[in-house]
């Protein structure tokens, strides 16, 4: 069959609600818009392990610390997960790590903010991941079956994030007034970047309609955002914190909250490498991997030993 006759049948599949898998024929640009996906995915939760890392030992308690570290270890995992998705389609791992090193990468704008309080824990937890749950439960809708099954498993583990991210700001929303006043100054910071998070308005991304035709993506930017935003809103309203928007709404006609409006130019500032972290995050990664490289190479080492361990027992 042409090129042509096989998109067709591509585009039937998924249409029909099959899943793509590695071994089945797909458009290059199908391959090329998930690898970029996928990478910028991985990324985001291995730069996201920074923030949250950095107050791992001012933790208030050993209950806190304990958590804070099997967080910290998911997140690490989700990234593996998805730089082996992103393997299935061609793309070298290396390659991957080596372009977000050289500050080439995408990942998540939210991550290029600091965590100045302990109550920014609790902030990432409820508002961060609270809005990659949204966002991951329909990736793993997707069509393509290796990033589908990555999305499902994080999910899993996003939900308990979210829930002890919400249990330290009930905690502190319900303190003394300075705890309650720390949880309030972290939404305060938090909102608005996180509304970011899910990516442009609906016809300023270049990416969508494409995305979504092959259906990896099953809903726009907006729809996601409007998503979060009808979660939060009431659970902000239980525990008496208040959303820094003079002009949130709630719409009777529509069922839904209505925001003020998003400062885009802040969003491609951090984008393009400028926001108050973008520069310490990305060399914090190549510390890591610099400070890390005897260990590979020692992992290198015992499994080349390890493939000529069959050759040495032949010949002896």
């Amino acid at each position: 069959m042409d090129d042509q006759t096989k998109l067709r049948e591509f585009e039937a599949r998924i249409l029909n609600g099959e899943l793509i898998e590695p071994k089945d024929w797909m458009p290059e640009r199908y391959r090329k818009q998930l690898i970029r996906m996928i990478s910028q995915h991985a990324h985001s939760e291995v730069i996201g392990m920074l923030p949250e890392g950095n107050w791992i030992t001012r933790a208030p308690n050993l209950r806190r610390k304990i958590s804070l570290l099997a967080k910290v270890q998911d997140e690490a995992g989700h990234g593996l997960y998805l730089y082996s998705a992103a393997e299935t389609l061609g793309a070298d791992r290396n390659s991957l790590i080596n372009q977000l090193l050289d500050g080439l990468a995408k990942y998540s704008s939210i991550f290029n903010y600091p965590t100045l309080t302990w109550a920014d824990i609790g902030i990432i937890g409820w508002f961060v991941d609270g809005a990659a749950i949204v966002n991951q439960t329909m990736l793993a809708k997707c069509s393509y079956g290796p990033y589908a099954r990555a999305n499902l498993r994080i999910c899993k583990e996003e939900n308990f994030h979210k829930k002890q991210g919400y249990e330290i700001i009930v905690t502190l929303a319900q303190g003394t007034e300075e705890q309650r006043k720390m949880a309030q100054d972290s939404v305060n910071r938090w909102w608005w970047p996180t509304l970011m998070m899910f990516g442009p308005p609906d016809g300023q991304s270049p990416n969508s309609e494409e995305l979504m035709r092959w259906k990896i993506k099953l809903y726009s930017n907006d729809e996601l955002r409007q998503r979060f935003i009808d979660l939060t809103i009431p659970q902000a309203k239980a525990v008496n914190l208040n959303i820094p928007d003079p002009d949130l709404r709630f719409n009777e006609k529509s069922g839904n909250w209505e925001t003020g409006s998003i400062d885009w130019d802040e969003f491609f500032r951090v984008i393009k490498g400028y926001g108050p972290m973008n520069r310490q995050r990305i060399e914090a990664r190549r510390n890591a991997d610099k400070n890390g490289q005897w260990v590979r190479a020692a992992a290198d080492a015992w499994a080349e030993k390890q493939r000529l361990k069959p050759n040495e027992m032949a010949g002896s």
